[in-house]
């Protein structure tokens, strides 16, 4: 129980640092790196859009055709990025603070 609540906490601070990047750069105005950014989360937002049901996404989102609208797409890119940025700089910062 112990590993999994330091990696938890270790993934939120991650997740943390992700949005404070984002944030920066947006600040910064540098929308090329944004979208490079979102161009790693397009194939793990392409599966969840094609895994769940047309359906609960128009209702999670309350637009009609939710998977084939690019809005809807776009967004999702964009969580799926920085969880996958917040997971790597957690196990980062776990295997830097915790290694044995």
């Amino acid at each position: 129980m112990r590993v999994l609540m330091r990696f938890s906490l270790c993934c939120f601070l991650g997740a943390v640092l992700s949005l404070f990047l984002l944030i920066s750069l947006m600040f910064l105005r540098r929308f090329d790196l944004i979208g490079g950014l979102t161009l790693t989360g397009a194939p793990l937002s392409w599966l969840v859009l094609s895994v769940l049901p047309a359906d609960f996404l128009s209702s999670l989102t309350g637009v009609a055709n939710a998977p084939g609208n690019p809005s809807v797409q776009s967004f999702a890119q964009l969580c799926a990025a920085l969880g996958q940025l917040a997971l790597v700089l957690g196990g980062g910062f776990y295997y830097l603070w915790y290694r044995r």
